[in-house]
């Protein structure tokens, strides 16, 4: 039992710190739109011949306001930027290179701009799967804590 509780407590801490990792770029995303904008970052890892998209959601951010990401560019020279009016309803996407790791990226959007419809269906597809992995992972931790919640209680319980 304390084994499960120290283990789910190392999981919340992990997933709910701050991801600033060493020899990252920090990318600025300003909203310069006048409604918020639910904004994602799709990292793509195309230096080994996989091709391995990481998908990270930023945040919904606000008229004039930003958020900043830090990416971990590694195995990569490109990422790409998502923005959401809603859940379903994409009205930004846009594509940007690395070529120098050692300066921090600021992205400003301006307009509703998809710059490739080919490849925004692409990004599409990764926030799908992204959002349904992350609900399935709620689901699971929800029902492991219900668990935990129940045995704890039973075994507080007096006869």
């Amino acid at each position: 039992m304390v084994c499960s509780i120290s283990l789910f407590t190392y999981w919340f801490v992990k997933k709910s710190t701050i991801g600033i990792v060493n020899n990252s770029v920090s990318l600025q995303v300003i909203n310069k739109l006048p409604q918020p904008l639910d904004f994602y970052v799709i990292n793509v890892n195309n230096l080994d011949k996989s091709g391995t998209f990481e998908t990270k959601h930023i945040g919904n951010i606000r008229p004039e306001y930003y958020r900043i990401e830090h990416l971990k560019l590694t195995k990569s020279d490109q990422y790409w930027i998502v923005g959401y009016l809603g859940k379903k309803n994409m009205v930004y996407f846009s594509q940007h290179a690395v070529p120098n790791k050692n300066m921090d990226q600021i992205v400003d959007v301006q307009n509703y701009i998809i710059q490739s419809e080919k490849l925004s269906e692409q990004a599409k597809k990764h926030v799908e799967t992204y959002n349904f992995e992350n609900m399935q992972m709620g689901i699971w931790v929800t029902l492991c804590f219900l668990l935990m919640f129940l045995n704890i209680s039973l075994l507080v319980r007096k006869k």
